[in-house]
Parts: C-alpha cells; structure tokens; sequence
C-alpha cells in the first residue's frame, strides 16, 4: 500500500509539473507545493480545531522541506469547482497533553512517520462575488483517505484557502484544511489522528482554447480563428478605426462609421469610392468634384472654370461673332447679325423684297429669247447680293410675258426666262437649294396687253420670298 500511494502521489506531482487558465474559460487548475501537518488539534483536551499555529510553528508543524503536495481541479460553474489532491510528508513532531495537566504540551518524535493523504474537494471561489481579478478568498469541503504509519482511515475535511494571482494564469496558494478522522483513539503510531493539513504553493488555470492567440478564448471570440480586439468580442478592426472588419465597407482603408468604415478625404460628405475628386471638396452633382463658376462642369473639365460656359463646350461660353445673341454654333449666319426666331440669321424685310423686284422689273432679254441683253448685267448682280444678305431665306423666281404670240409659246419663254435668272444667281454663288423658278407665260398680267406701254409691264421677271 505504500509504494502504491506513493506512485500515486508521483503521478499527480508529474500531471502538475507538465501541465501550464479556473474558471469558466480556463477550468483546469493544477497546485503543488509544501504542506505542513499539525497534530496538536488532536491531542487530548484539545477537540477545537486551531486553524493557525503561527506560535511554536517549528514545534507544532510537520513540514517536509521540498514539493509535498499536488492538486488537479476543474471548474464546474457558479463558483464552484472539484479537485483531487495527493499529499506527502514526514511526522517527526507529535504533540501530546501531559497528563495530570491541562495546557501542557508534550512534543515527541513518533519514530518518523511517513504520511500519505489522497482527499477529494469541493471548492467554492468568493472572487466573482467580489469583482475581484487577483484576491481569491474560498471554502472547501469534501473527504478523503489518510496513511500514517501503519495504520490509515478516511477523514471528513473542510476548511478554508486564499489565492492572490499574480497574473490570469498563476497565482500563490495559501490553504488550510481540517481533517476529522473515523479513527481517532489519540494514540500515537495506532490510529489517524484528527489533524489540520496547511498548503502554500503555486496554482496554474490552464484549459482554456484560444485559437487566434488574441487573449480572447474561442468560447467568447466571435471571430476565433482571426487575431482580434476586445472592444469586437475577438474580431478585428483591420484599419483601426474603430469599425470591425465584418461591418467595414473599406477594412483595410480607415474611414467614418457614417460611411460604413470608408474614407472621405476631402471632407465634402461623399465617400472616396464614388468621388471623382477625392482630395478637393466638391458636390453631389458634380461627383464630388468643385464647379467654381457654376456652369455644370466641374472644375477639372472646364476649360475656362472662373467664367460659366457651356457644357458641350468644355466648360467655355460659345462665341457669337455676329452680335446677334445667337451662338455661332447654333447660329446659321454666324457673321451676319439676324434674330433668334430666324436661327440668327436676318429676316427678310418688306423693304429688300421691294429692292428686289424694283430690280427683277429692269432685267432685260433679247427678243423672245431667254438670254439677257449686256445691259442688265448690274442688275443681275444687285438682285446677286441683296439675297446673300438672306443666306437662308428663299425665294422663288417667276417669269411673264405679254399677250402677243400663241399661249403655248409666251407659257415656254417665261418658264426659260425665270431658269435663266436662277441659274445666274446660282453660278454666282446663290445655293441651289434657296431658289425655285416657275414661269405664267400672259395668264397673270398685271396691266393692259392692249398698250405698248402695258405689255412692257406684263413682260417681267419677279422675286417672291418663300415662307
């Protein structure tokens, strides 16, 4: 039996020596250290327990002077944990009542006594009641089996331990246990005396999983297998701006939270993404980007960005040679000042149509024919210019005759006689497309065929403008 708790002991100090967080994220705990005996409480006349012999320690106390003691426990939940302990030591000091006296202690040497203690613990922590992080007050119960000597016999414990951890993981154990033996005759080398058990010693928490090495256990990390922060439950916030990285838009960029995460370099209320302009403050309509002389062009593609312009012209007010409030490019008579209504080109007045039939009414031709007499030639070219006054005015060039002749043969001369003008206004830079020639021959005169005087008037070439 003794080899036998001896490697029992062994094993338990080898489980404590190999291993490294108690409470729920670490519910592991492993202790070790020296342990002190002290029998006084069970010599006779003294049945109350003394927790603390600090007086004579050196005579009441049996202490083997190395690691004596190991104890493996895990967390259970509320506080509450269950360990199992092996303990070894030497008693060389047995207290004894002197007889006939009654507070005369008699200290003795029972021959050296080896001490084994296997003991099962429940244990209820006082430091989440407390909110503290490093004092660790506590209680314990339980029972266990007890060697000594030659005899052995199962005690009922109880008693009482304080932890100061001095980091998460390690703290200084202090704890005192009083072991009430079922076999107690008080008769030293024959039987387990009632005694009280002291530990000093180092404890480790260890148990606990943490996957991304971030301080946060898996068990509370929201993001276990990615090194995280606290403040996000173990998630990180890869720009650090204070966004965790599942509800940042830009993670690796620092930006607003009224952005989702984004930047806004310039300040001007539109994320960098959609801002075409991101270190100079613009607007929305723009993109982001400033239009300084509020043309709708923005800045960067306004060729003259302080004076407003137009946007199909880069940002530039269109030219208007002419004067006339009609832009050149929209305007048909870009050096001839006209009116709006008439795309900036000149309206043709009542006056220039005058002009030109007082003109058209001095063309002369040879006799019945269509070619004209060298005379008539500046009329020509007066009729020639007043219509390029009108670039895009037209007009229609009508040709009459007298009665005299046959009808047929007056309808055919005034037909070539209104082409012949046409044509020479065309040769003369006149576009085709403004001129139109139609010829009456005598069904429309306009004075009487029965005087010489009257048919010179009938025989005549007119101009109408077409509208």
């Amino acid at each position: 039996m003794k080899h036998l708790n001896k490697l029992f002991a062994a094993a338990l100090l080898f489980a404590g020596l190999t291993s490294q967080a108690q409470d729920s994220n670490n519910p592991w705990a492993v202790s070790f250290g020296v342990n002190g005996v002290d029998t006084k409480v069970s010599a006779v006349g003294n049945d109350s327990p003394k927790w603390i012999q600090l007086i004579n320690v050196d005579k009441n106390w049996n202490v083997l002077p190395s690691v004596s003691y190991v104890n493996v426990s895990r967390y259970v939940g509320d506080g509450f944990s269950f360990g199992l302990a092996g303990s070894v030591n030497k008693i060389d000091k047995w207290v004894s009542r002197v007889p006939g006296t009654l507070a005369t202690d008699l200290v003795s040497n029972p021959g050296d006594l080896s001490y084994y203690g296997i003991d099962a613990t429940v244990k209820y922590s006082f430091m989440e009641l407390l909110k503290s992080k490093w004092l660790d007050p506590s209680a314990h119960i339980g029972g266990g089996y007890t060697f000594f000597g030659d005899a052995s016999a199962g005690t009922v414990n109880g008693g009482l331990g304080l932890t100061f951890w001095l980091t998460e993981g390690v703290g200084l154990q202090f704890q005192s246990t009083y072991k009430h033996s079922f076999d107690d005759t008080r008769v030293a080398n024959a039987d387990v005396p009632t005694h009280i058990q002291h530990f000093a010693g180092l404890t480790f928490k260890f148990g606990g999983k943490d996957t991304d090495n971030d301080g946060i256990y898996d068990k509370d990390d929201a993001c276990p297998e990615v090194a995280g922060l606290p403040e996000f439950k173990g998630c990180p916030d890869t720009d650090k701006d204070g966004i965790q990285d599942s509800a940042d838009s830009c993670p690796e960029v620092a930006g607003l939270a009224e952005f989702n995460g984004c930047p806004d370099t310039d300040g001007d209320g539109i994320i960098d993404s959609e801002d075409a302009c991101v270190d100079v403050k613009g607007t929305k309509i723009m993109k982001g980007c400033p239009d300084a002389d509020g043309d709708g062009v923005a800045d960067k593609d306004d060729n003259c960005p302080a004076v407003k312009g137009a946007k199909d012209n880069a940002g530039c007010p269109w030219p208007d040679t002419d004067g006339d409030s009609v832009i050149d490019k929209d305007d048909k008579c870009p050096t001839v000042a006209g009116t709006v209504a008439n795309n900036g080109c000149p309206e043709v007045s009542d006056d220039a149509i005058k002009k030109l039939n007082d003109y058209a009414k001095t063309i002369l031709f040879n006799s019945g024919k269509s070619s004209f007499q060298k005379q008539t030639m500046p009329v020509l070219q007066a009729i020639t210019a007043i219509l390029k006054e009108y670039p895009t005015a037209k007009f229609s060039i009508e040709g009459h005759t007298d009665s005299d002749g046959k009808d047929a043969s007056n309808l055919k001369l005034s037909q070539d006689r209104a082409a012949a003008v046409k044509n020479y206004l065309v040769e003369n830079g006149i576009d085709a497309s403004r001129l139109t020639s139609e010829g009456f021959g005598e069904a429309k005169p306009i004075d009487s065929n029965k005087t010489a005087k009257g048919k010179a008037n009938n025989r005549r070439v007119e101009v109408k403008l077409v509208k």
